[in-house]
């Protein structure tokens, strides 16, 4: 069997908001050419602005055209986080994305970020505590996560207009509970987050 080795990276993004998905990043790239991610300059998509981000996602997206990396994107609807939870709801992400990748697990290394963990198959799996802003792998999948749920988020702004999706992404902001009350729950609102932070009187 071949020794070609995959270096993978893993992350999500969107774990707290009270709405849209929770998106997850599979990043992988051939051991041999880890060093090209030096001038890519990723870090935890957290702390880089969203020009910044997007220019991390950019440049990523040239290197994948380049066929010096692949990666792909995996996102678990509100409905599913309302019926699964969220932790259920991140492994679907993370093991439909690591699916999507289609690289065997013979070939992987994998690196996830915080308490994430892949499918028991990829034996070489390793879950570093802030992940995001130590290894390049993790950084990168971080970024494009964050890029693409933006993405998603800055749609549904239009499909449901009056939210401030496009704002907030979905995140509990102080603007975000006010147009809740004033306009109730739509699609993509997560009820089981707003049960649980006592906002049961939101919920119907």
């Amino acid at each position: 069997m071949s020794q070609i080795r995959y270096i993978i990276g893993i992350d999500e993004v969107g774990r707290g908001p009270l709405a849209g998905p929770v998106t997850v990043c599979a990043f992988a790239i051939l051991e041999t050419d880890l060093k090209l991610l030096d001038e890519i300059h990723a870090k935890d998509s957290k702390v880089l602005s969203e020009q910044k981000r997007d220019a991390v996602a950019a440049k990523l997206a040239q290197l994948k055209k380049s066929g010096r990396c692949v990666y792909q994107v995996a996102s678990t609807s509100a409905s599913i986080i309302d019926e699964k939870g969220l932790t259920k709801s991140i492994w679907m992400a993370i093991n439909t994305a690591l699916k999507k990748l289609n690289i065997h697990p013979e070939h992987a290394d994998i690196y996830l970020d915080g308490g994430l963990h892949a499918p028991k198959s990829y034996f070489r799996q390793h879950t570093i505590i802030k992940g995001d802003s130590k290894i390049p792998v993790i950084s990168c999948a971080s970024c494009i996560a964050k890029v693409h749920r933006d993405g998603l988020m800055n749609k549904y702004d239009l499909e449901f207009p009056g939210y401030g999706f496009l704002d907030h992404k979905g995140y509990g902001t102080p603007a975000h509970y006010k147009m809740i009350k004033k306009l109730g729950l739509c699609d993509i609102h997560r009820r089981l987050f707003l049960r649980k932070l006592g906002q049961k009187s939101l919920v119907k």
